[in-house]
């Protein structure tokens, strides 16, 4: 079965949808002058989407759920430049936070987005864990505080700094999770080479649109770290077989407003 749908009535056949598919499958038929796949090819077929997005007269449907398609206006999601460099220089990892919970219908609207998420071949391999318990994330706090129990006196790149991270926590500061009422994991294939860099992506996703919706993140690499290595701690997150932590976002609602933008070393570049 073919995976587009075209609407004969509004195809041009400009032909644009044959330039824009990435492994080219979709050719313009001799007879009808229409977007077509061969049955040959139609494995081939990453269900991306850009044959469907960038026909401009609207005729061409990726067959993928069809009636899940959301209608978009000319306007729609047009930023300025000044407006979203403004958005994304003001973004700052937030480390104190308030006890009230972000309700998990906000998570799914920020996790919906963050599943449009550029991935390798469109494998969409990420899934996410939501640790939505504040108990929880503080169990998680102290498994990585044992983890780091572990690497003292070893050759462990971090056996040198770890004793802080320890003292810190046994004199009630967590200096892990922060105190965050919430934490994300993306979990992937753990056969998959790319998926890793498709988790970051989506990981950055998550954290560029959370604070549109008031949220404030912070990158877990402590727990992210401890989560790849030590089974106390993956035995707790309980992943599905087959699959492992990526890497991990800590969240919640900001305690402080953001009011400012900080400086940053100069923009360095090479051209060639």
């Amino acid at each position: 079965m073919t995976p587009i749908i075209v609407d004969q009535n509004l195809c041009t056949s400009c032909g644009i949808c044959t330039k824009v598919c990435p492994p080219g499958i979709i050719e313009l038929d001799e007879g009808l002058n229409l977007p077509q796949v061969q049955e040959a090819n139609v494995l081939r077929c990453i269900k991306c989407g850009h044959c469907e997005v960038f026909c401009p007269s609207k005729a061409l449907l990726l067959d993928l759920r069809p009636d899940e398609k959301i209608p978009l206006s000319a306007d729609a999601g047009n930023l300025s430049p000044e407006d979203i460099g403004f958005y994304l220089k003001k973004r700052r990892s937030i480390r104190y936070f308030t006890r009230d919970p972000v309700p998990r219908e906000t998570i799914l609207e920020v996790l919906d987005i963050a599943r449009y998420a550029a991935s390798g071949t469109n494998g969409q391999p990420v899934q996410w864990l939501v640790v939505h318990d504040p108990a929880r994330v503080r169990k998680i706090a102290g498994l990585t505080i044992e983890w780091m129990k572990t690497l003292v006196n070893t050759s462990h790149h971090m056996s040198g700094y770890v004793p802080a991270f320890i003292s810190a926590w046994e004199h009630g500061q967590d200096i892990i999770c922060r105190d965050a009422p919430h934490l994300l994991f993306a979990h992937i294939p753990e056969q998959n080479p790319v998926a890793p860099v498709d988790a970051i992506i989506a990981l950055t996703h998550f954290d560029i649109t959370a604070p549109s919706f008031g949220i404030g993140t912070c990158w877990a690499g402590f727990v992210a770290a401890a989560a790849s290595s030590y089974e106390p701690l993956r035995k707790e997150l309980g992943l599905p077989a087959g699959r492992k932590s990526a890497y991990a976002i800590l969240f919640g609602n900001p305690w402080y407003k953001i009011c400012g933008i900080p400086r940053r070393k100069p923009l360095e570049v090479m051209w060639q």
